[in-house]
């Protein structure tokens, strides 16, 4: 496989509908079929080698896994993807293929908490040590590296505080070592962000989120650049990762109206924040995309769209109390975990213990919004409603 679909003429809208799908080959259907299989049959035993036939035992792939993944391989101009069966497995998945035992690696001080939680218990049983750096550090991220640092994580934004990263700057840093680059782009997806363009060598998502955008179903993917292709082809395969049909159809389905839903989203959040940001109870929000934001220059460089993910601190001095107050009488927002589905969520944003590079003032209360496909009036006029009771 080559990188010639970043080269692609078609649009990205174009693209969304047409990637991945192939009527012909499945009597005109318009979508390909949901496989469920384990065996695959040959036709003789001179077939039965590597190679014989195009499919050799489900694990390895079939035509409803090889859809999404050609699809996402298109969108993200990659040399090959593979799918996970969940954001943070995707995560481990990338990591393992790049890394051996005796080696360092550097991930963003603002890194999602399970990512963090993966390095620091996992990875030191095969004698992989991480360090933890801090996201402003762009090409500076050099002073870090030591002669085994073999991998730089990335993620933007980061977690919960949404800072964004120099990214391009920290992968040529990187590459001067022969090291991996990675990032975590659930928040963009390759449609608003392309990671592979900016130097990274393996795109992360959690699809759960945006590319399934139904919070019905899990799923992660991985899209590597030819010098990252095959360590994620091999350790896929080694580790006997699978994700089931149903899950991968769903993440199909959901590819489609990928483009629709994440300006709807984008929409609504910029609506929500405009209002939120002049209420008295909030001291910031924290969203890339609005020019008061400290990663906007970043973010409008190397984005051209933003989702439906953000925060707000209330004012110095607010309790706990009164933001758990705020939470419980909202109506349209549900607390839960999770993101990118059409409905809209709230979680308190607690940072206690989970930064180590960076200093964060963890006293603040501070809340994660996902701004779903509701009106955004009505989304509005809840959280008016909220901070009402909360603060009277």
């Amino acid at each position: 496989m080559s990188n010639s679909a970043s080269k692609s003429p078609l649009k990205p809208d174009t693209r969304l509908a047409h990637a991945g799908r192939d009527p012909n080959s499945f009597h005109g259907f318009v979508n390909p079929p949901v496989v469920h299989a384990s065996t695959v049959l040959y036709p003789d035993v001179e077939t039965m080698v590597p190679g014989g036939q195009k499919y050799s035992y489900a694990r390895r792939g079939n035509p409803t896994t090889d859809s999404l993944e050609d699809a996402l391989r298109e969108l993200e101009g990659a040399a090959g993807v593979k799918l996970a069966n969940s954001g943070l497995n995707a995560v481990a998945l990338a990591l393992l293929s790049c890394v051996k035992s005796g080696d360092h690696i550097l991930i963003t001080d603002t890194a999602y908490q399970p990512t963090r939680h993966f390095a620091d218990t996992v990875l030191p049983k095969f004698g992989v040590t991480a360090e933890y750096y801090d996201p402003k550090l762009g090409a500076d991220i050099k002073t870090l590296f030591r002669e085994e640092t073999s991998a730089v994580f990335t993620e933007a934004p980061g977690s919960l505080t949404f800072e964004m990263q120099d990214v391009p700057a920290i992968a040529v840093a990187a590459h001067e070592i022969d090291a991996t680059v990675l990032m975590d782009n659930t928040w963009a997806t390759p449609l608003f962000c392309q990671p592979l363009a900016l130097g990274v060598d393996l795109s992360i998502q959690a699809g759960t989120k945006y590319i399934v955008g139904h919070s019905d179903a899990m799923l992660g993917t991985v899209a590597a650049s030819e010098r990252a292709w095959k360590g994620l082809y091999d350790i896929h395969g080694a580790i006997g990762s699978h994700v089931a049909p149903d899950d991968v159809y769903l993440g199909l389905r959901g590819l489609r109206t990928l483009s629709v839903r994440l300006e709807r989203h984008q929409r609504n959040t910029l609506a929500v924040l405009d209002w939120l940001k002049d209420q008295p109870q909030i001291e910031a929000v924290s969203y890339p995309a609005l020019e008061s934001d400290p990663g906007f220059a970043i973010w409008q460089r190397d984005f051209t769209g933003s989702s439906g993910l953000c925060g707000f601190d209330f004012k110095a001095g607010t309790t706990k109390e009164q933001a758990g107050v705020f939470l419980n009488a909202l109506t349209l927002f549900g607390l839960g975990y999770s993101w990118g589905g059409f409905e809209s969520l709230a979680i308190p944003a607690r940072l206690k213990g989970m930064r180590t590079a960076t200093s964060y003032d963890e006293t603040r209360c501070s809340v994660r919004l996902h701004i779903g496909l509701e009106d955004p009036e009505d989304l509005v006029n809840d959280i008016e409603r909220a901070l009402a009771r909360a603060f009277g």
